[in-house]
């Protein structure tokens, strides 16, 4: 499951306009060999106005209510109605509102870390170098990060990492699947951490980054500052039959399901996540992108709850598609590597202690809101906001505005600790 941040988005009367960022183009692989893609991506950009700092009570679960309260209240003053005439002279206009993320920035510094002797990982530092550390976990898994993921999170306030998992993004090789697990990204995400030099830090997490981001908190809590969680996904078997092999998101959306279905023969429709698994490792490359497409088309085409065209275009990349499927699949055909379907549900009291919200859909049909309502039941302690109008992407209005009042929360407790 993955998560893809707009540069700007906005919703009117009659329609929702979404502006998706796209990766950046790195490297397609057979399996493990390089080929070198000929497409190329590009942003959009906005604009923000500053915001200002208050400050709360002591950093603990009363205090994170309040202050996430308090972030949501500033954000609502800050959002008024623009108008923007999106219409030629003559022609009548059109009002929209607009979230505004962060302005586009660039990292300061970057590179690539040596994990294993197979995979090399590509990191980046942005914003304030002696700022508050925080953590951008991507989704998929084998989705990668992208320019847009650092506009949620204050360059004045925060220092800002995001990396390429293992086959994902610039992370070499490219959409390798060898020592590629779960608990490969945990050890790896320890290893970021200490490369960087950073003590603590404040984890964010949609989608596949929310499993990650649970998986990896629960495993090192005595790193954690606070956690910040989208579209909730468990991994569990029902999940992964609600959109992979229906009946599910399937019936919601069955005019992209059928294409999805279809490129799978009859006979072996009775498990579609192993049928995509044997042509998605097959030793034929076109044979791996035909069933990479048809995979990464399904999900792109129900990722929001307006189907967005800048999104469906991401599935065209070859490059990206064949990380994103093969990466997802593999992870999905070996379980998410946990021992158990319940594991992170099972251990959510390691994590009950630190200060956390988490941001639903109301209609995700990717991550439908089941997994985080049972997440929510299990971990009463973390804000939990349901958006009512919104799906899975963290491009639409509701989940955006409340992912920057999330940061902006998080923003007014370090600062009454004084960090940094």
């Amino acid at each position: 499951m993955w998560m893809a941040i707009s540069s700007s988005i906005a919703i009117s009367s009659s329609s929702l306009l979404v502006a998706a960022a796209i990766a950046s183009s790195s490297t397609l692989l057979k399996p493990c060999i390089p080929f070198r893609s000929r497409r190329n991506t590009s942003f959009f950009s906005c604009t923000i106005r500053p915001r200002s700092r208050n400050s709360l009570p002591s950093c603990t679960a009363a205090a994170a209510a309040s202050s996430f309260h308090m972030a949501h209240t500033h954000l609502d003053s800050k959002l008024q109605a623009k108008e923007i005439n999106f219409t030629k002279k003559g022609e009548s206009k059109e009002i929209a509102h607009i979230v505004e993320l962060f302005p586009p920035i660039e990292p300061y510094k970057s590179g690539f870390l040596d994990v294993s002797d197979l995979h090399s990982l590509y990191w980046e530092e942005s914003g304030n170098p002696n700022g508050q550390p925080i953590v951008f976990l991507h989704g998929g898994p084998g989705s990668g990060t992208s320019s847009g993921n650092r506009r949620f999170f204050d360059p004045n306030f925060f220092r800002i990492i995001l990396f390429d998992q293992r086959g994902a993004g610039k992370s070499t090789p490219h959409a390798c699947l060898e020592d590629n697990t779960t608990w490969h990204l945990v050890d790896d995400i320890e290893k970021v951490r200490e490369h960087l030099k950073i003590e603590k830090w404040l984890v964010f997490g949609g989608s596949w980054g929310s499993t990650l981001a649970l998986t990896y908190c629960q495993s090192h809590a005595d790193r954690i500052t606070g956690i910040i969680l989208r579209g909730i996904f468990l991994l569990r078997k029902k999940e992964i039959d609600w959109f992979y092999q229906g009946p599910g998101t399937s019936a919601i959306f069955p005019d992209a399901w059928e294409p999805y279905r279809d490129f799978i023969p009859d006979d072996e429709r009775s498990d579609f996540v192993t049928a995509y698994g044997k042509r998605l490792n097959s030793d034929d490359l076109d044979t791996q992108l035909a069933a990479a497409k048809a995979w990464t088309n399904w999900e792109m085409a129900t990722s929001h709850l307006i189907p967005n065209e800048e999104s469906m275009r991401r599935a065209e990349s070859e490059e990206f598609a064949l990380a994103f499927a093969r990466i997802e699949n593999h992870y999905f055909r070996h379980k998410g590597f946990f021992p158990s379907d319940s594991f992170l549900i099972d251990n959510v009291h390691k994590i009950k202690h630190l200060p956390a919200i988490i941001v639903q859909g109301r209609y995700d049909v990717v991550c439908p809101m089941m997994s985080a309502w049972d997440l929510h039941k299990a971990w009463p302690e973390a804000q939990f906001k349901v958006i009512p109008n919104a799906g899975h992407s963290a491009n639409e209005i509701g989940i955006t505005k409340e992912l920057l009042a999330a940061t902006e929360g998080f923003k007014y407790l370090f600062q009454d600790k004084g960090q940094p």
